[in-house]
């Protein structure tokens, strides 16, 4: 450490961001178990146990909260998480590099379009009156559908548009997997006789899959924290049924009415299920493949 002491004055910037933003609030989690009011401050403010917990589950709307925020987290696992898998396997197997390089460059720059932005091509492309998806479906004499108005479709807009902003950007950690594979490997399964599928299957998949465990079990690690800002972009009383999260209802409570305390105790109670959901999938992955985050 000695040696190489100049190297660790770059730790410097992200050890100060972390103990600034991630350790430091832990002491502020207190209120969750407190009435808390801003004029007695952390400590003198009464303390109630679990009462703030107990409100949330004894709220009529707490299983929809839940139901609605398991609902967006398992469509976007289930059916956006292999979307960067394939696609960074067939960019991979590409011939062409300048069509690898155009392609791998289309697919990851939405990924940069901010969320208020996104939401706003989402609600002009699917405008029922003026919107592109209306006006072709008219044509084919289908609609016109009021997409951002009905509940029914919010979850396929929102994981829809999800893949599409992000599946070019994850599948950049999957090629640069995959550049990592050996090429003799390659060689040998060509030798006896296998077919580019085959080749995926028996050899580019297993030299990636400590990578696909990882960003799967990232994943699961946010399972019940859904993306606060496009969800609260993409909602509207027409939708607010579907739409309607913890996060975003923990926004509202929390800030808008300033129900600190009962907004920090849902907070906390989503930070630990997550906890406990990454340790759980942590561990069937050490038992099934050998390898998991820790």
């Amino acid at each position: 450490m000695l040696k190489t002491r100049e190297l660790y004055f770059f730790l410097i910037p992200a050890l100060v961001f972390y103990i600034l933003f991630k350790y430091l609030p832990i002491y502020g989690l207190q209120i969750a178990f407190r009435d808390f009011s801003p004029v007695f401050g952390f400590w003198k403010s009464p303390w109630v146990g679990l009462d703030n917990f107990r409100r949330f589950f004894n709220a009529a709307d707490w299983f929809r909260l839940i139901r609605n925020t398991l609902n967006i987290s398992l469509a976007s696992l289930i059916i956006g998480f292999p979307v960067p898998i394939i696609l960074a396997l067939l960019l991979h197997h590409t011939g062409s590099r300048a069509f690898k390089r155009t392609a791998q460059m289309i697919t990851y720059a939405p990924y940069f379009i901010s969320s208020v932005v996104l939401v706003g091509m989402i609600y002009v492309l699917f405008s029922p009156s003026t919107g592109i998806v209306n006006t072709l479906l008219g044509k084919a004499g289908i609609g016109p559908y009021f997409f951002m108005g009905r509940e029914q479709y919010f979850v396929p807009m929102y994981v829809g548009s999800g893949i599409w902003q992000g599946a070019g950007w994850s599948a950049v950690v999957y090629m640069a997997a995959l550049s990592g594979v050996n090429p003799e490997l390659h060689e040998s399964a060509l030798i006896d006789g296998a077919n580019k599928i085959q080749r995926i299957w028996h050899v580019d998949i297993p030299s990636i899959l400590p990578a696909i465990i990882t960003m799967f079990l990232l994943q699961v690690g946010t399972l019940f924290t859904v993306g606060f800002d496009k969800v609260y972009l993409m909602q509207n009383p027409l939708n607010l049924t579907a739409s309607e999260v913890i996060s975003t209802f923990t926004y509202k409570r929390g800030i808008l009415d300033g129900d600190y305390s009962f907004a920090t105790a849902i907070g906390m109670m989503e930070s630990s299920i997550n906890f406990l959901l990454l340790a759980f999938f942590n561990r069937i992955a050490k038992w099934i493949s050998g390898s998991g985050l820790w």
